[in-house]
């Protein structure tokens, strides 16, 4: 797997993603008719940096890293993932994590903050915790998943 700033020529895989991704409603707050011109702008314009995995030559996976908050509050990173269905499972998650630290690093952010992580989503929670996350908040039903209702979101958070 390489994983490598994202171009322009990645976009339509990004975006196909994006729909899978958001169209299962289990995952993202996104709602399933959002534009495709709304989508780059949240994933990949300025201020967000977006990166893709590839696995023999085909995308698999994206994140994008940009200030949580304007001003006083960009020295705190904010990042989100998508892996393609077909590829979950393997990992990917993880190595996007541990890539978007570095980068968040590099970038000069002081910590990162997941603002809205769906509690019914397991296997993300368990990601970011293995990569020294911590549930600092949690917002109840929150979030309206599409086959069980409304479920927490959590707020998750640590230095880096």
């Amino acid at each position: 797997m390489t994983i490598r700033e994202a171009t322009a020529a990645d976009w339509p895989a990004i975006w196909a993603m994006f729909r899978q991704v958001v169209g299962a409603g289990d995952a993202f707050a996104y709602d399933e008719t959002t534009p495709e011109e709304a989508a780059r702008q949240l994933w990949a314009e300025l201020p967000a940096v977006a990166f893709v995995a590839e696995v023999d030559g085909t995308v698999v996976g994206t994140y994008y890293v940009r200030p949580n908050q304007p001003g006083r509050g960009s020295h705190v990173a904010n990042a989100g993932y998508m892996v393609a269905a077909a590829a979950r499972g393997r990992g990917l998650a993880s190595a996007l994590c541990g890539h978007s630290l570095d980068t968040a690093r590099r970038l000069g952010f002081r910590a990162m903050q997941f603002n809205f992580v769906v509690s019914s989503n397991e296997a993300a929670v368990r990601v970011w915790e293995k990569h020294g996350f911590a549930v600092v908040g949690r917002l109840p039903k929150a979030f309206r998943h599409a086959a069980r209702g409304f479920v927490d979101a959590l707020v998750m958070y640590r230095e880096l």
